[in-house]
């Protein structure tokens, strides 16, 4: 059985993903099971489709048989975020502009709000704090740094 390498895995990840332009990789996961489990999820600056997953894939694929040869035995699993996860890369917040995040900061502090900016430092977002069960008073925006953030969600809306 094939002992897969994280970093080598990155390296072969690299490559797959040089012919796809902005993508870049959000989380990289390799099991340690009967049936390793390897789990790419990639995001981009206009998010991901399904064209770009099924290449991505395909040419991970051919990297890991040249690597690991044509025998080893994986499973495979390339995807983008799905709505309700955290965002955990600075590139990922740009185009949510416009968009309400929910914010819980290092400090312990939560809040929420329209994200107004985001830049590679850190976002700028208008807390919003209920006045009574159907107002809302908007703060001045705020400037966070990334490292101010423990978690970033966006607040998805059916309205």
């Amino acid at each position: 059985m094939a002992q897969f390498d994280r970093h080598r895995i990155q390296a072969l990840l690299a490559d797959a993903l040089s012919a796809e332009g902005d993508l870049f990789v959000v989380d990289l996961t390799v099991s340690d099971s009967v049936l390793p489990k390897i789990t790419v999820v990639l995001d981009g600056p206009q998010g991901l489709g399904i064209d770009e997953i099924a290449r991505t894939t395909r040419r991970l694929n051919r990297g890991l048989e040249e690597a690991y040869g044509e025998e080893a035995a994986y499973s495979l699993e390339v995807t983008s975020p799905g709505a309700d996860q955290p965002l955990t890369d600075p590139r990922q917040y740009a185009r949510h502009v416009g968009r309400r995040l929910s914010l819980k900061l290092q400090d312990g502090r939560q809040l929420s709000g329209p994200l107004l900016a985001a830049t590679p430092e850190g976002l700028e977002i208008t807390e919003e704090v209920p006045v009574n069960k159907t107002r809302k008073k908007t703060l001045p925006a705020v400037f966070f740094p990334f490292a101010d953030i423990a978690e970033a969600t966006v607040v998805i809306s059916f309205k």
